[in-house]
């Protein structure tokens, strides 16, 4: 379930937002109805608000005090996202202990491996774009190949779309392609914008969109097949 959108010790609520009236007191009632501490959550992206590590401390805390192991992947509003070493750092001195960071890596968890990376949009067209969307493909493929060392099945998260309307990322693509990759769940679309996100298959790879909203803040359940 991505874009948890938290923001527990700041003023970013998402409560004004239609859809979204009391999220937070949702997203834990459905969490503590499906998870158990044996199970593990992926959050793609947006999960808070907050400006720096101690910014989002409180969301964190929200986080650790539901069951089971949580699996972070950086968001466009992730504006805390630092590096691997402070995230994990900060996560160990606040006893942030069920919290991990996906960046570069793979995560094994119920004979899956769990890779992926944030993405990038794709339908802006500003030269600088094509080099970030190069560097995320590249990051995707690093997480991949990780995987793939483990023997499990990889699944992939994303962050943003590479695939929306009609407008598609040809490099996430590539890679996902590339590797045969079979399932692919990705956030960040929201409200009206949903009727354009790809819940279903294409290029023969299973699309999921795992927006809170449009989740109505219920955790997906990904199969182990």
């Amino acid at each position: 379930m991505g874009d948890l959108h938290l923001s527990l010790s700041g003023d970013h609520a998402m409560d004004v937002f239609e859809g979204w009236r009391g999220y937070v007191a949702r997203i834990e009632e459905n969490w503590r109805a499906k998870v158990t501490e044996k199970d593990t959550v992926v959050l793609p992206g947006d999960t808070s608000w907050g400006l720096s590590l101690e910014e989002a401390l409180a969301d964190f805390q929200f986080l650790e005090a539901l069951p089971g192991k949580k699996i972070l992947l950086k968001g466009n509003h992730d504006y805390w996202w630092c590096t691997m070493k402070k995230m994990e750092d900060f996560f160990t001195a606040h006893g942030l202990n069920s919290l991990r960071i996906l960046h570069n890596n793979c995560v094994v968890s119920e004979e899956l491996a769990l890779c992926g990376s944030r993405g990038w949009l794709f339908e802006t067209g500003q030269a600088s774009d094509q080099k970030v969307i190069n560097r995320e493909a590249m990051r995707l493929e690093a997480s991949i190949r990780e995987a793939e060392k483990t023997g499990f099945t990889p699944v992939v998260f994303l962050h943003y779309p590479p695939v929306y309307g009609e407008n598609e990322s040809p490099q996430i693509l590539d890679v996902l392609v590339r590797h045969k990759i079979k399932r692919c769940y990705y956030g960040h679309i929201h409200a009206s914008g949903c009727r354009y996100a790809i819940d279903g298959t294409y290029l023969g790879i299973r699309f999921f969109l795992c927006s809170s909203d449009y989740l109505r803040f219920d955790p997906l359940l990904v199969e182990k097949t």
